[in-house]
């Protein structure tokens, strides 16, 4: 086994303050004298707080620890009492090195005062930050000499809760604040502000003056709860400098913005705002502390903007009528900087928006009006007022919300729809503008332009209040380009359906694309019935037959009015019913003649021409097979067709001499005699006489807006029971308001057509007025 020696430790040497205040002194001042300084200079000064905050005295007891990095005490050394306080057993010593200390940087202090107290302007402020920078630079310097001091003896004050008692360096800081900020502050902050007033009147300083100002304010700041800890109180930075500065800047720029305004226009005045907006937050970034910059830009905000605010609104409208879009948007990013600010600017582009469409439309009131030009007109209002909320408004939602509130006025309600007498006059025009874009034509667009102009078309559907009533004529337009072979493009077709499925849903465009299905099915039908014809035993058919049968439900045509099919296609009607019947049992085939046509070829005029003829055209040139001259009445009676219908029929053909009359063509009477025009002529030899009836226009639609007021009177009422079921009772207003709400996406409810239709329910015993409640329903289940 080994043995290990044990040393006892050597005594301590018990020292008095006295013993190494004299050169501790002497190093502080060499210190702040900023003298030079050796490492072994600074190390001695060191060790003279060590030895003293280690000394014997420290001990009182055994039950106290050594500090951390001090060699233990002898246990049974007594040490007589010195400058400090009890704590467990123990004295701990650096009360009285700390109150020298504390004397030392007082006195100091009041020496350097005595240098600036009478300095003024940038004198003050060129002592003031050279002094601090010096002063600070040499406290961290003493704070490092005292560390041993801070760890051990301050710290254990800010144990005990002890008020009053700092870390060195915070200590010069409270000294400095105490005395030399105090007396300092207010000619220091003068001649800081004016340097800056001087700045904002375009001269050059020296910012180092102000930040080094700025930097002792903030460094000043002292957590009084907790001065050990790092961060920052804000306090006297704020109280002393920047309450001040701010109502400086309020006065500045209150005197210079009224000044500028009185002299100078508003679209000037914008420039010169924005300018001295950017110029305060770049000051704040060189200079000031960040945390100013919100108040400031508040400050700023009220004196260069919302004071002004009723000027911009007289210069907006103005800026509006002259389509100054820069200084438009100048506007919107000044103001957009004011809470709330931005409401009046939004109602005035609302207004002018409206005022613009209305102007607009009304070159297109003449009736009937051009759907062409109509939505032309809607569509570059739009486009010429989105690219300037884009541009000049950020494409801000409240003025977003404004163009749109706008633009669903003008193209709801205008001088077209008043001329019509109707609110529904915008989607009728908006459908057939698309039936334009859609149909055959020599003037049709390419794929991708067509494609980008119906895009262009959902647009205005966008703001049409009465969708249910495009939906009836687009669907008419529709059916009508595809039993006529019209389309110019199934792919378009197919993209303008799946756009409007995309804003209204699956329901709104069900039948359209069912009419879609029905016509893939009569190609295989037709080709199936050929095939059959070519097989049959049955003598061949003499003319080239085709067929598009069609779901009823639909399909937006009427029953055929009366009509005798001339003998000619008797046969191949007969041939495909026969064949249809056996293909499909139980269905009835129901055939719309009006919308039929075909082609004769004709054998009796100078040149063989083809005309393409509606099948009441087609029955009536078919007679003069028989005979070259008919009264109207036997043709009436041959053909069946109704007198004025067929009046109509007969017109077009004497307007095309197919045919010709001595009596006046617009007043034929039943003993008028129309014989048949031997000496016709034509540039072209297929002539397309298949031109639509004015009473069938007219009539077709009468027709859609009476089906439009029965469908929307169905979709009320299922409305009505669908809120009902759920709700069970319902007061009648908030019923009222619920019917709107969802229904406003198709169309708006007349209030008194939901009444009707709110009697209609309680008839048919669907709902029920509750007993002693006024105005309340209940539902029936």
């Amino acid at each position: 086994m080994s043995s290990v020696n044990m040393r006892p430790p050597p005594p301590l040497k018990q020292i008095d303050l006295d013993q190494i205040w004299g050169d501790l002194r002497e190093g502080i001042e060499q210190v702040y004298k900023r003298q030079y300084m050796t490492k072994q200079r600074y190390m001695d000064l060191y060790t003279h707080v060590y030895n003293y905050c280690t000394s014997v005295h420290q001990q009182g007891s055994s039950s106290s620890p050594a500090p951390r990095g001090a060699p233990p005490a002898n246990r049974n050394t007594q040490g007589k009492k010195q400058a400090g306080h009890v704590h467990g057993g123990a004295q701990l010593v650096g009360l009285e090195l700390y109150k020298r200390l504390r004397e030392f940087l007082r006195n100091y202090l009041i020496n350097l005062l005595k240098n600036g107290a009478e300095l003024m302007g940038e004198d003050v402020l060129a002592f003031y930050t050279t002094q601090w920078e010096e002063y600070q630079f040499s406290s961290r310097v003493l704070n490092g000499v005292c560390s041993y001091l801070n760890r051990h003896w301050v710290k254990r004050e800010f144990e005990e809760s002890r008020k009053g008692i700092y870390e060195i360096y915070q200590l010069a800081l409270v000294t400095w604040r105490d005395n030399l900020f105090k007396c300092l502050n207010k000619q220091v902050t003068s001649a800081v502000l004016k340097l800056i007033e001087r700045e904002r009147n375009g001269e050059t300083i020296n910012t180092r003056l102000v930040s080094g100002v700025i930097n002792c304010y903030v460094a000043l700041g002292l957590n009084e709860e907790e001065p050990s800890a790092r961060g920052q109180n804000l306090g006297i930075y704020k109280d002393t400098f920047e309450a001040v500065f701010l109502e400086d800047t309020e006065r500045f720029y209150t005197r210079e913005s009224t000044d500028f305004l009185r002299n100078n226009p508003v679209t000037e005045y914008m420039i010169k705002a924005e300018q001295r907006l950017q110029e305060e937050q770049k000051r704040v970034q060189v200079y000031l502390h960040e945390t100013t910059m919100e108040r400031l830009a508040k400050t700023c905000d009220r004196v260069l903007i919302e004071k002004h605010l009723e000027i911009f609104h007289q210069e907006f409208q103005k800026l509006l009528d002259g389509e100054k879009n820069t200084d438009l948007g100048r506007m919107y990013a000044l103001v957009a900087r004011i809470p709330d600010g931005l409401c009046e600017l939004r109602r005035l582009l609302e207004q002018h928006i409206h005022a613009q469409g209305l102007s607009a439309l009304a070159h297109c009131a003449p009736a009937p009006a051009d759907p062409k030009m109509y939505v032309s007109t809607i569509l570059e209002v739009h486009k010429k007022y989105n690219a300037l909320v884009l541009l000049a408004f950020n494409n801000d939602s409240g003025f977003v919300a404004a163009l749109d509130k706008a633009c669903g006025r003008f193209i709801n309600s205008n001088s077209v729809t008043k001329a019509a007498n109707s609110s529904s006059k915008s989607p009728e025009l908006l459908a057939k503008y698309c039936d334009l874009l859609l149909k055959k034509s020599s003037k049709n667009p390419e794929e991708a332009e067509l494609e980008d102009t119906l895009n262009q078309v959902m647009v205005v559907f966008k703001y049409i209040e009465d969708k249910d009533v495009f939906q009836k004529f687009y669907s008419k337009m529709l059916a009508k380009r595809l039993v006529q072979h019209m389309s110019a493009s199934d792919d378009a077709e197919a993209s303008m359906i799946s756009k409007l499925k995309q804003a209204c849903g699956f329901e709104y465009t069900s039948k359209l694309q069912r009419m879609f299905q029905d016509i893939g099915v009569s190609k295989d039908l037709n080709e199936n019935f050929r095939k059959h014809l070519s097989m049959s035993s049955e003598a061949p058919l003499h003319i080239d037959f085709s067929i598009q049968v069609l779901s009823s439900g639909s399909w937006p045509f009427q029953q055929s009015s009366c009509f005798q099919l001339p003998t000619e296609l008797e046969r191949s009607v007969h041939r495909f019913s026969t064949f249809y019947s056996s293909q499909h049992s139980g269905r009835k085939l129901n055939w719309l003649y009006n919308m039929s046509k075909g082609e004769l070829l004709t054998n009796c005029f100078k040149n063989r021409y083809t005309l393409q003829a509606s099948t009441f055209q087609m029955a009536v040139l078919l007679q003069y097979n028989d005979n070259t001259s008919w009264t109207l009445r036997q043709l009436e009676h041959h053909t069946a067709i109704k007198g004025e219908l067929l009046v109509q029929v007969l017109q077009i053909l004497l307007k095309a001499k197919l045919l010709v009359c001595s009596d006046d063509e617009t007043e034929l009477t039943e003993a008028s005699v129309i014989d048949l025009y031997v000496g016709y002529k034509n540039k072209k030899l297929r002539v397309n006489i298949n031109i639509p009836l004015k009473t069938e226009l007219k009539a077709e639609q009468e027709t859609t807006h009476k089906h439009i007021e029965e469908d929307r009177k169905m979709l009320i009422q299922a409305a009505i029971v669908r809120i009902m079921k759920t709700r069970k009772t319902l007061k009648h207003q908030h019923l009222v308001v619920e019917v709107l709400n969802q229904l406003s996406s198709r169309f708006k409810p007349r209030v008194q057509v939901i009444k009707k239709c709110i009697d209609i329910l309680i008839e048919k015993e669907y709902l029920e007025r509750t007993e002693g409640e006024k105005d309340t329903y209940s539902y029936l289940a």
